[in-house]
C-alpha cells in the first residue's frame, strides 16, 4: 500500500452462520469451570507480546486493572464519582478528584489519585466547543481533537494549517490557552476502506469489505449485527464467502457530513454471530469469549480482530475524540466525532472489526494511518480509532450477546 500521509477508514468483512466464527474458526467448546484460567491463552500470549513483558506480567495487568476498575465502581456507588480516570503506562490507575478531601476518599479506597487544573468535565466542555465549530465548517487538515485526562489537555492533531477552517479551528482553540495542546506534522485520516478481491464481508457485490464487529438483540429479540457506520453507509446487503447473512438498517455515518461511525444491519434467517472473537489461530480454541461490554479506562490493554490484519493487541489511548477523515476518492472530507484511540495496528478492511479488553467487548475498528502497515501478528504496532461499543449499544437500544 502506498505511503501517503493520510488517514483512513478500516472497512471490510466477516459474516458468520450459526457454526462459524471470523470465517474458518470455531467455538471453544465448554470446559470445566474448575480448569479455565481467567483469560484465554491468546490473549494474554498477545498482550505479553504487543506490550514486551512476560506472560506472568500480562497476566499480573490484567488482575490489577479488573482490581482497580472494581474499586473505582465502588467509590462511584458510594458517591465519590471523581471527574476522570485513566491508566498510566504501568497499568496504574489515576482518579482525578475535585478537591484534596475526594483525593483522600479515593486514596482511602486503595487507589492513585490527584486534583487537576482542569479535569474531565472542563476539558469536555472545550472539546464540545471544538465539536460545534467543527459542525458549522469541516477544519480540513485538523485530523483529531481529544480530550487527553493523563496530560490534563485537549490534544489537537494537525497535519496542514493553510486552510481558512482549520486557521479559524486552531484560533478558536488557542483562545483557551494551556488547556490545548497542539502536535503538528501528524498524519491525515480517512476511513480505511479496502477495495481488495477474496474480501471477507464484501459490501453489496463489489470487492470492498469490513470486518464483522458484534451481534446483539433489541428488546423484541430480533438480531443485528452492530458495525461501523460507513461500512453499511448505504445499507448495502452484507455477503460471507458469497451468502447474504445480514442488510444495512441504520447509519450514523454519510461523507462531508458530521458524523458518528456506528450503524447495525439485520441478520437474516438461519445465521447468527458468535459469542466469541476469533484470534486467527493466536491460540489454542483460535477464540475469545465476551461476556460483557463494560467500558475499560484509558491506558487498559486491548486486542482486535480483523479481516486484514488479523489479531492485533495494545492500549486504549482516549476517549471522546474527534477526527476529520480524507475521502481517498476525491470526495469531501468527514468529521467523524465520538471515537476512541489506541495503540492497536489496523489496515483497509479491518473496520467494523471487534476490540475486546480481557473478556469484555469494547467496540469496532473506525480508521487510522492511511500508509500504515501491520505485520499481522501479535507483534503488530501502530494507531488506530474506534467506535465504542457501550455508545452504539445504548444509541439503538440494543443489548449484547453475551458467552
Amino acid at each position: 500500500m502506498r505511503n501517503s500521509r493520510k488517514y483512513r477508514l478500516a472497512a471490510v468483512g466477516i459474516a458468520l452462520s450459526a457454526s462459524a466464527v471470523l470465517g474458518t474458526q470455531v467455538t471453544a467448546q465448554a470446559q470445566d469451570t474448575a480448569s479455565t484460567p481467567r483469560y484465554q491463552p491468546e490473549m494474554v500470549r498477545a498482550l505479553a507480546a504487543s506490550l514486551g513483558v512476560s506472560e506472568k506480567a500480562a497476566v499480573d495487568r490484567l488482575d490489577r486493572q479488573d482490581a482497580q476498575q472494581a474499586a473505582l465502581a465502588r467509590l462511584k456507588k458510594s458517591g465519590t464519582a471523581g471527574d476522570g480516570a485513566f491508566f498510566d503506562a504501568s497499568g496504574t490507575l489515576t482518579v482525578n478528584a475535585g478537591d484534596k478531601a475526594e483525593a483522600a476518599r479515593i486514596e482511602k479506597a486503595g487507589l492513585a489519585a490527584r486534583v487537576p487544573a482542569r479535569g474531565q468535565a472542563a476539558l469536555d466542555e472545550v472539546k464540545a466547543e471544538l465539536d460545534a465549530l467543527a459542525a458549522k465548517k469541516v477544519p480540513s487538515g485538523v485530523v483529531a481533537w481529544s480530550v487527553d485526562l493523563a496530560s490534563d489537555k485537549v490534544t489537537v492533531k494537525v497535519n496542514d494549517d493553510r486552510g481558512a477552517a482549520a486557521r479559524a479551528f486552531l484560533a478558536a482553540a488557542a483562545k483557551h490557552g494551556s488547556a490545548v495542546q497542539v502536535v503538528r506534522g501528524q498524519e491525515e485520516l480517512a476511513p480505511q476502506a479496502a477495495i481488495y478481491p477474496g474480501s471477507k464481508m464484501t459490501i453489496n457485490n463489489t470487492t470492498g469489505w469490513c470486518s464483522v464487529g458484534y451481534g446483539a438483540r433489541d428488546s423484541s429479540g430480533y438480531q443485528y449485527l452492530v458495525t461501523a457506520g460507513h461500512c453499511v453507509a448505504n445499507l448495502p446487503t452484507l455477503r460471507y464467502d458469497g451468502t447474504a447473512f445480514a442488510k444495512g438498517y441504520k447509519t450514523r455515518f454519510a461523507v462531508g457530513t458530521r458524523s458518528v461511525d456506528m450503524g447495525i444491519a439485520t441478520i437474516n434467517s438461519g445465521h447468527s454471530i458468535t459469542t466469541a472473537v476469533g484470534t486467527w489461530g493466536q491460540g489454542s480454541t483460535s477464540t475469545v469469549a465476551v461476556k460483557g461490554s463494560s467500558r475499560a479506562a484509558s491506558g487498559a490493554a486491548i486486542c482486535k480482530s480483523g479481516a486484514t490484519t488479523g489479531w492485533t493487541c495494545g492500549t486504549i489511548g482516549s476517549y471522546n475524540n474527534s477526527v476529520t477523515y480524507k475521502d481517498q476518492n476525491g470526495g469531501p472530507d468527514t468529521v467523524v466525532n465520538g471515537l476512541a484511540t489506541s495503540s492497536v495496528c489496523t489496515e483497509g478492511g479491518d473496520s467494523g472489526g471487534a476490540y475486546i479488553s480481557g473478556n469484555q467487548a469494547q467496540g469496532m475498528t473506525s480508521g487510522g494511518p492511511i500508509g500504515q502497515e501491520c505485520t499481522g501478528g501479535v507483534n503488530s504496532r501502530g494507531s488506530s480509532y474506534f467506535q465504542p461499543l457501550d455508545d452504539t449499544l445504548r444509541y439503538y437500544g440494543l443489548t449484547l450477546n453475551t458467552n
